[in-house]
């Protein structure tokens, strides 16, 4: 073979190198966005009917002097699964959540309980995951986009915790 010849090859190769490592490194990006559904338990009802669900926290968050924290999002979703986990997973605020609020998830998977959204001023407008909390009247009081309290890769415990802070009952 010639240096021409060579030379054409390693080009050949090195191209065909190329594209495969651009094809794997796609895939792994794919299938890291990817829903996990084998790994990620639901955190929302999809069949849910978001009005009754408000309406029974609603009742529940009278009776029980709370507010009530609606928590719009989708399955899909990571940060929303971030965030609900946040909610399990630090003491500090899982008892806030405990004393003061009535947490409903509210599922707005392709446009399920589209109506509630346009309800409460289309809170999804932010992106998911959203807040909002009402008044055990069901007046909302203030809408969060939750991007407001990430820091970094996760919702900041601190911010999260200021957040309920202010808007939990004053008793």
């Amino acid at each position: 073979m010639n240096t021409r010849s060579n030379s054409h090859w390693t080009q050949v190769v090195g191209v065909a190198a190329s594209a495969i490592l651009v094809l794997l490194a796609f895939r792994t990006g794919l299938a890291a966005d990817a829903p996990a559904k084998a790994t990620r338990p639901a955190i929302y009802d999809e069949s849910a009917d978001g009005g009754k669900q408000v309406e029974e926290a609603l009742a529940k968050a009278k009776k029980e002097d709370k507010r009530v924290l609606l928590m719009f999002g989708a399955n899909w979703c990571g940060w929303c699964h971030r965030l609900h986990n946040l909610f399990e997973s630090d003491a500090r605020i899982a008892a806030k959540l405990k004393q003061d609020f009535v947490v409903v998830m509210i599922d707005v998977n392709k446009n399920h309980n589209a109506d509630l959204d346009q309800r409460y001023g289309n809170p999804t407008r932010f992106g998911l995951p959203v807040l909002v909390v009402l008044d055990s009247t069901g007046q909302a009081l203030t809408t969060q986009d939750t991007g407001k309290l990430e820091e970094g890769d996760h919702h900041d415990p601190a911010k999260v915790m200021a957040f309920l802070t202010q808007w939990s009952p004053k008793k």
